[in-house]
């Protein structure tokens, strides 16, 4: 159950990682309110998840699945680079990301 709550924290990492492009410095109130919400519960649900996970691999699968998810939607939503070397460079994270879940207990 704490790897799902990890996940939808990651999730929500994404969501505020985003919703930061559309504060346009925190000038546009909903996109505001709506970032902050989310980096909130992002970090509330990542110290749920570390009351059973271990600290190291609960914030590195917290920032890969963040960091993945923030770079996979700036290449749709803002036509960021989807060069090779980026792509492959997402799927070593993800693959970080899988071997830390395998190798926690």
């Amino acid at each position: 159950m704490n790897w799902l709550i990890l996940i939808i924290a990651g999730l929500f990492e994404i969501v505020w990682a985003i919703g930061i492009k559309y504060t346009d410095g925190f000038t546009r109130l909903w996109p505001s309110v709506l970032t902050l919400g989310a980096m909130a519960a992002s970090v509330v649900l990542l110290g749920i998840a570390m009351k059973s996970l271990p600290v190291g691999t609960a914030y590195a699968v917290w920032v890969g699945v963040g960091a993945v998810g923030t770079a996979i939607l700036g290449i749709f939503l803002f036509g960021e680079s989807a060069n090779i070397g980026r792509l492959l460079s997402l799927g070593l994270i993800v693959i970080g990301i899988i071997g830390l879940k395998l190798s926690t207990g």
